[in-house]
C-alpha cells in the first residue's frame, strides 16, 4: 500500500462529517442570497417583461421614484397584485381575514421572535406606526412563530414595539402563501387589498424614506377616494 493510499485511510469519519457539513452551509447561504433578491424582482419584472429586476423594480405610478435610500431594496408592482385571504389570529385568540382590514394602507410585516433583523427594525416599525398609524394606515405585524403568540408578546414589549397590535399565525402557513424567501418580508398593501411592492430583509422603517412612501400611498387613495 503506498503512502497515499495510507493517508486517505486515515481520515476520521468525523472528520469527513465535519467537511459535509461545511460545505453544506455554505451551499445553503449561495441559495438564500440568490432567492431574496430574485423574489424581490421576479414577480415585478414578469408583468413588464423586465428581464432586469431595474425597470420594475422603480415602478410606476403614485410610488415611482420612492424606492431609494433606506428603501433601495423595496421593488414596487408595476401594477397592484391580488394578495391572497390570510386568516389569522387577533390577541385575544379570536380570528380574522385580510379582509376585515380593507380600506386602509396597510404595511404588513412578516417575523419571528427567533429573527434577528426583526429585533433591530421592529422599534423602528413601531415609531412608524405611532406616526402615521390610523383610520387610513396600519403596521401589521403578522409573528409566525410556533407555539402560540406568548412570546410575540413579550417580543414586542421588550423592544418597545408597544403600539403594534400583536397578530398571530397560527396555522403558519402565511409565509408560503405570500411566497416570502427571506425573513422578515414587508409587502405594502393598498385599500383594496393589493400588493403595491415589498422588501425582503430588514430595513429603517423610520426613516424619511419609508415615511415618504407610506405617506404617498395614502395620499394617492385619499384623493382617489374624493
Amino acid at each position: 500500500m503506498n503512502g497515499s493510499e495510507k493517508r486517505k485511510n486515515t481520515t476520521s469519519p468525523a472528520a469527513s462529517a465535519f467537511a459535509i457539513a461545511v460545505a453544506l452551509l455554505a451551499g445553503f447561504g449561495t441559495v438564500y442570497w440568490l432567492s431574496t433578491p430574485y423574489d424581490n424582482h421576479s414577480d415585478a419584472s414578469s408583468s413588464t417583461g423586465s428581464p432586469t429586476g431595474e425597470a420594475a423594480g422603480s415602478g410606476a405610478g403614485p410610488l415611482s421614484g420612492l424606492n431609494t435610500g433606506a428603501m433601495t431594496a423595496f421593488v414596487i408592482r408595476p401594477e397592484p397584485a391580488v394578495v391572497p385571504d390570510l386568516t389569522f389570529d387577533k390577541p385575544d385568540g379570536s380570528s380574522m381575514t385580510s379582509a376585515d382590514l380593507k380600506g386602509k394602507v396597510l404595511l404588513l410585516n412578516i417575523w419571528a421572535t427567533w429573527c434577528v433583523p426583526c429585533r433591530e427594525e421592529m422599534p423602528q416599525l413601531n415609531a412608524l406606526q405611532s406616526e402615521l398609524g390610523g383610520d387610513g394606515f396600519e403596521v401589521v405585524a403578522l409573528n409566525i412563530d410556533k407555539g402560540g403568540p406568548e412570546k410575540a408578546e413579550q417580543f414586542l414589549e421588550e423592544t418597545g414595539a408597544t403600539d403594534l397590535t400583536n397578530y398571530y399565525d397560527p396555522g403558519g402557513k402565511i409565509f408560503a402563501k405570500l411566497r416570502a424567501v427571506g425573513m422578515p418580508t414587508t409587502l405594502l398593501i393598498d385599500p383594496e387589498g393589493r400588493e403595491m411592492g415589498r422588501l425582503v430583509g430588514p430595513a429603517d422603517w423610520a426613516s424619511p424614506e419609508a415615511k415618504a412612501l407610506v405617506e404617498a400611498a395614502i395620499a394617492f387613495h385619499d384623493n382617489s377616494n374624493r
